[in-house]
């Protein structure tokens, strides 16, 4: 598959990209600031901002997937999600892509959790995390209500460390009794969705 990541140049999307090209995958790089991959041998890079549907449109033209990285930013919009993946699925219909696999977030939501996140910690982290969750769920209505193949991604809190090769997955919940998971993990995980045809349409939580 030919496959173009957007938010390439973060730290997810850097490792999705190796992901993908050691599994064999075309990757195409969006990314807004090509400076931020200057001198690192990759994929082609096509630069556009995450709310460029034009230029968006352009990046997509000839893939056949597209994988949203795209987090929230300080400083940025509290509504950066919302609005980046509205962009981003305008610019798909605009391509002809049909499938996206997206990032969101376990951190919002309670369904499955085991009781010491669901009354201890949830609760704390829903009043520090209030703006970013407003954004989280904004953003999955709105791939939940548009008609591209969508899957979406909800891992908990993610660590800078090197991966295990292997997560956990749910998709009627959050995992039970897991709190992290290496972005190598994230990685595999996507890259498995992108190609599972029963995964269009469902939500899917992993952890490590």
């Amino acid at each position: 598959m030919q496959i173009a990541v957007v938010g390439a140049s973060g730290r997810t999307g850097r490792e999705l990209v190796r992901t993908l090209t050691e599994a064999g995958h075309d990757v195409v790089a969006v990314v807004r600031d090509p400076a931020r991959l200057a001198g690192e041998p990759g994929p082609p890079v096509r630069v556009a901002e995450a709310t460029d549907v034009t230029a968006l449109a352009a990046a997509f033209e000839g893939v056949d997937a597209v994988a949203s990285c795209l987090g929230p930013v300080p400083g940025e919009s509290p509504h950066v999600l919302r609005d980046g993946i509205t962009a981003v699925i305008t610019a798909m219909d605009r391509a002809g892509v049909r499938r996206l696999v997206a990032i969101s977030a376990s951190g919002w939501l309670v369904d499955g959790d085991d009781p010491l996140s669901r009354w201890v910690a949830k609760p704390i982290l829903k009043r520090a995390l209030a703006v970013a969750n407003a954004d989280l769920e904004a953003m999955e209505q709105v791939i939940r209500a548009s008609h591209v193949d969508w899957t979406i991604m909800r891992p908990p809190r993610l660590q800078d460390r090197r991966g295990t090769g292997r997560y956990q997955a749910r998709r009627d919940g959050n995992v039970r009794w897991a709190w992290t998971i290496a972005r190598p993990d994230l990685a595999l995980a996507m890259r498995d969705a992108l190609t599972d045809r029963t995964a269009v349409g469902q939500a899917i939580s992993v952890a490590a």
